[in-house]
């Protein structure tokens, strides 16, 4: 699992990088690409049709990142070997494809760091970044990493100008993609005057230690098996075992020294000549080794201590172990400080509640206190109002017995008074009864009236209904009649601009016509030249096959033992025919229609002529 999020997060460079338009989705060529570098890189057959078939359903479309994933786990991933491929190899492919787009060195080509630097700096950037996607680095593991470049050069970072990066960079805080790290490597902030090999070497060995896994290395003296003489050789302490090499460039390994849980390292007394000697033991074989002074021997020793005990625990890499711890640590401190500002939180509020409570409790005192006084009050306003309540219904009680005497005198009056109402009361009821029978009929008069006024309101609602209706009917009709008036212009701009296309394209028609005829023109004047050049050609072939044969049939030629005047004749005969020839080429000169291959025969021509005589020349210089 580990190494498939390695191989994971250098995958999801490349597949970034192939993502031009950043909307998370590769074409299928770009991806069919990838796949067959991954291919080879890992070490894995090739499946060419893999990908087709995985994606049959997708027709040419892009492929997103979730989409290829399961196509990358089920093909690629699955198959991975450890050990049966160079991962270096595999980072640098992914490398490659993202620095390209993404990597810019310093404008100025004052960068800190070269690209091969730049492409470790990558690889150990994604080693201590999170298992989160986009790929970050916390501050606390920058700090870590700078820090290891700067012990690999025996100085001290500057904690306050890294501080300062992340102060000024509040957005930051959760961490920094590798882009803004390698920038920050690059702008000086952290090794400003330090020479570029100096971080070369730096880096090579931060690279060789954390990557490579390589606890210490470095040149000690080792005592053969056989022969028992003593060679300097370059150790590379690793986890699982302790190779060495002739040279430290280790092009020819030696051999190695394998690791477990039952190998010990012992310090041994010097002897032979050699001093700060220790030994290697294993289940085979003693292995006695010499350092150059005690400290490199110490070193050495608890380096080799260090690798058995992971062998003892299991564990293949000590970083990783680091990593995770630090990680851990890092989430116990994150549980710490949320469990604080929890604890805070609570205390604040707890502490606000007290308060809140307190405020309460004074409103509550102070409410008693008006309380009281209110009852206070109210006590003595209910005394005042019982004492007048008192006096009242004293003297109410004297009016009421004045009121009685004066009842009694009225009773008498109000008895005859009475019995004038009481017919007074009769007459009434008598009237009651009239009008209550008028009544019942204005009752039913009105329910008359209101029946016919239903009647009429529902004949109104029916008739508002049609209206409604006949006003949408006219509303369709107009809005038909101004969809129809657009189409009709939409369709008479539609013709204007086709009458146009078609005048445009009869006047090219026109113009490819003309054309046509100018070229065919052409291309008889071009025939009728090229038949009066082969007849030239064939005439001047003919010449020039007389110029080669100039000696008639029946003349004889005499052949002489020896000396110069047998060749007199000869030469006559070709002066006479070389002479003939010239006159012959005057007259085609004077001939006004003539081409380039003409020109070039007789430039022949002449230059054969003009051979002859110069042999011809030679025997009267000699004679």
């Amino acid at each position: 699992m580990e190494l498939r999020a390695e191989l994971l997060k250098s995958v999801w460079y490349a597949f970034t990088a192939l993502d031009a338009e950043k909307s998370g989705k590769v074409s299928k060529s770009q991806l069919k690409v990838l796949s067959h570098n991954l291919y080879t890189v890992l070490c894995i057959p090739h499946d060419p049709v893999a990908l087709e078939e995985h994606f049959r359903d997708d027709d040419d479309g892009p492929v997103s990142s979730q989409g290829y994933m399961p196509y990358l786990n089920k093909y690629i991933l699955d198959k991975v070997e450890e050990g049966a491929f160079v991962k270096e190899n595999f980072d640098e492919l992914c490398w490659t494809l993202t620095a390209k787009k993404n990597y810019k060195a310093n404008q100025n080509g004052n960068s800190v760091i070269s690209h091969e630097d730049a492409f470790k700096l990558w690889c150990l950037f994604n080693f201590l970044s999170e298992d989160k996607y986009p790929l970050v680095m916390v501050p606390d593991e920058v700090e870590y990493l700078l820090k290891k470049i700067c012990m690999a050069m025996n100085i001290e970072l500057n904690s306050g100008e890294l501080d300062d990066y992340f102060s000024q960079e509040g957005h930051q805080q959760n961490g920094l993609t590798v882009w803004q790290f390698l920038d920050l490597v690059n702008s000086g902030r952290c090794l400003r005057g330090i020479e570029r090999e100096a971080i070369h070497m730096a880096v090579e060995e931060v690279y060789q230690e954390i990557i490579g896994d390589v606890l210490k290395q470095g040149y000690l003296w080792k005592k053969g098996n056989l022969r028992r003489n003593w060679s300097e050789r370059w150790f590379t302490l690793k986890p699982s075992d302790l190779a060495y090499y002739v040279s430290e460039e280790r092009k020819e390994k030696k051999g190695s020294i394998s690791l477990d849980r039952n190998s010990c390292v012992e310090i041994l007394p010097d002897r032979d000549g050699k001093r700060c000697m220790f030994c290697v033991k294993t289940a085979s074989r003693t292995y006695e080794m010499s350092a150059s002074d005690t400290r490199q021997r110490q070193e050495w020793t608890l380096a080799i201590q260090m690798a058995i005990r992971l062998q003892a625990e299991g564990k293949k890499s000590l970083h990783k172990d680091l990593k995770q711890k630090r990680r851990e640590q890092r989430e116990q401190r994150e549980r710490k400080r949320a469990a604080k500002e929890e604890e805070l939180q609570r205390l604040k509020q707890l502490q606000e509640e007290k308060e809140r409570k307190l405020q309460e409790l004074e409103l509550l005192k102070e409410a008693q206190r008006q309380a009281e006084l209110l009852l206070q009050e109210e006590e003595q306003r209910r005394q005042q109002q019982h004492e007048e309540m008192q006096k009242t219904l004293e003297i109410q009680l004297q009016e009421a017995e004045q009121a009685r005497a004066s009842m009694q005198a009225e009773m008498v009056l109000k008895e005859a008074e009475a019995e004038r109402q009481r017919k007074r009361i009769t007459e009434l009821e008598e009237m009651q009864q009239r009008l209550q029978d008028a009544l019942q009929q204005e009752v039913k008069a009105r329910q008359h009236e209101e029946s016919v006024r239903y009647a009429q309101a529902r004949l109104l609602a029916e008739e508002e209904e049609k209206m409604k209706q006949l006003m949408k009917l006219k509303e369709e009709q107009e809005e038909y009649i101004i969809k129809a008036q657009h189409e009709k212009l939409v369709l008479k701009q539609e013709m204007e601009n086709k009458n146009k296309f078609l005048e445009e394209a009869q006047k090219q028609l026109e113009e490819v016509r003309v054309n046509r005829e100018r070229m065919d023109q052409d291309v008889m004047l071009a025939h009728r030249k090229l038949q009066q050049a082969s007849t030239n050609v064939k005439h001047w072939n003919v010449q020039m096959n007389r110029l080669m044969h100039p000696i008639a049939p029946g003349e004889k030629r005499t052949v002489l033992s020896s000396g110069f005047s047998g060749f007199q004749p000869a030469l006559l005969s070709r002066r006479d025919s070389s002479l003939k020839l010239k006159q012959n080429l005057e007259k085609k000169k004077s001939d006004p229609v003539k081409n380039g291959s003409k020109e070039n025969i007789n430039g022949e021509t002449e230059k054969q002529l003009q051979t002859p005589d110069k042999d011809n020349s030679s025997p009267a210089a000699l004679n």
